[in-house]
């Protein structure tokens, strides 16, 4: 409220004769005092139509956003605060696949309406017939209205975590190989001049959920090969299987400048320095331990940060809620996410 007092004063003043003492009595109404702390900010209440990937949504309590440093934020599943929540957020896997259905009928005048992916062009399918609805964006591209990356490096204080021991040369965890994608292309030029242990249901060698870091953690590599290329798309590859498990990643993805915006240039091996596939697995294999090691400098300073939770992605919608663009409208969500 505080931020939006020239406005009132410019208003107010004018509908009473524009005197100083009665824009203050109007201010001071409104719970502004000089001097004093800004009145408390309203209640933002967020509506989740589809919790998503699962018929039953996590519990959310009224501290939920408090927990990811967001306050005054509330999220609810409860379809009943369609007439009443600040904005809705469809996400789009639910829309596509019609478990979920837009209450366009019900939708109250000015309603921000936000649409929500984290997956890549290459599996998002049915935005045609989303036209002309949204008025916001949640993914991780960073031109996004709210961009949520699936990870971060942030500052830490403290000794440098040591460095695990390694007994293979480079790991790949892969659940859907298709012939026809690039990664899966490269892994076969890759085969004969590199020894790579794959695992993951395409290899018939599934990790569990708690065996996965451990386990990668003992390759000196691991290729963080994304399963298109998009724009700004890099996912858990990078930030949990590689760099949270302190293996150095080999990266397919967008050009090395984007994964430079999110991560030091000598933290990662981008594949497009190299001009083939055999190039690279002599530079990996010839690698000595003195260039190894500078792989690991940042994490002196720097810790991974996994950004994975759904609950912390919709307070970020809160978060931003004062900033975000009014009257806005994707007249052609599919146009702008495939760009």
């Amino acid at each position: 409220m505080l931020g939006s007092a020239p406005w009132r004063l410019r208003a107010w003043g004018g509908l009473a004769g524009g005197t100083l003492l009665t824009a203050l009595w109007i201010l001071w109404l409104v719970g502004w005092v000089p001097g004093g702390p800004p009145a408390p900010q309203p209640l933002v209440t967020i509506l989740i139509w589809h919790w998503p990937f699962t018929d039953r949504p996590p519990e959310l309590p009224g501290d939920t956003c408090t927990r990811y440093g967001v306050d005054r934020c509330l999220l609810s599943t409860n379809r009943s605060l369609l007439a009443s929540a600040d904005a809705v957020v469809f996400h789009h896997r639910e829309l596509e696949t019609r478990r979920a259905h837009l209450p366009l009928a019900g939708r109250p005048p000015g309603q921000p309406w936000v649409w929500a992916s984290m997956e890549s062009p290459s599996h998002t399918h049915g935005l045609r017939r989303l036209r002309g609805i949204f008025n916001w964006v949640l993914s991780y591209r960073r031109d996004s209205d709210i961009f949520v990356p699936y990870g971060r490096l942030e500052p830490h204080t403290g000794p440098t975590p040591p460095r695990p021991p390694k007994s293979g040369m480079a790991a790949w965890v892969v659940s859907n190989f298709q012939e026809r994608q690039r990664r899966a292309r490269l892994y076969r030029q890759l085969a004969p001049h590199l020894r790579v242990d794959v695992f993951g249901r395409a290899s018939g060698r599934p990790l569990c959920a708690s065996c996965l870091l451990p386990t990668v953690a003992r390759y000196r590599f691991y290729l963080s090969f994304e399963n298109s290329q998009h724009r700004d798309y890099i996912t858990e590859k990078l930030w949990r299987n590689a760099l949270a498990a302190g293996s150095v990643p080999v990266v397919l993805g967008p050009p090395r400048a984007t994964y430079e915006a999110f991560v030091p240039p000598e933290a990662f091996i981008h594949v497009d320095d190299f001009g083939s596939a055999r190039e690279l697995a002599a530079f990996l294999t010839g690698m000595n331990e003195s260039r190894y090691g500078r792989f690991f400098a940042w994490r002196d300073t720097l810790r991974v940060r996994l950004l994975g939770d759904w609950r912390e992605r919709f307070c970020a919608i809160c978060a931003l809620y004062p900033r975000l663009p009014r009257g806005q409208v994707y007249e052609d969500l599919e146009g702008w996410f495939r760009a």
